[in-house]
């Protein structure tokens, strides 16, 4: 199977709601498959890739409410959290030595 056909496919699968996007820092789209109950909200950490997905309940109610306030139908959003992970950016030591 040509790579050509991988990334058609997903676009597909991206498009039908079968799968979520995010990009990482160099722009490339990481594809994840979407849970039966609806979207979900990842932090990405930038210098591995690695992934969590987040609770994000209240993001899901401030777009439902702008889009009451607004009139609008069929509102859709993209938030993205990045940071670096603790296995990238291991917590500091404490010194014993210091209070």
């Amino acid at each position: 199977m040509g790579l050509t056909t991988v990334y058609r496919t997903l676009r597909r699968l991206e498009h039908a709601g079968q799968v979520d996007v995010v990009r990482d820092v160099t722009g490339e789209r990481l594809y994840r498959p979407r849970p039966d109950d609806g979207h979900r909200h990842y932090l990405v950490c930038r210098r591995c890739g690695h992934s969590l997905a987040v609770e994000a309940d209240l993001v899901e109610r401030w777009a439902d409410g702008v889009a009451a306030a607004t009139g609008f139908a069929e509102v859709e959003h993209t938030v993205e959290l990045t940071g670096i992970c603790d296995r990238c950016h291991p917590a500091p030591s404490r010194d014993a030595s210091l209070p």
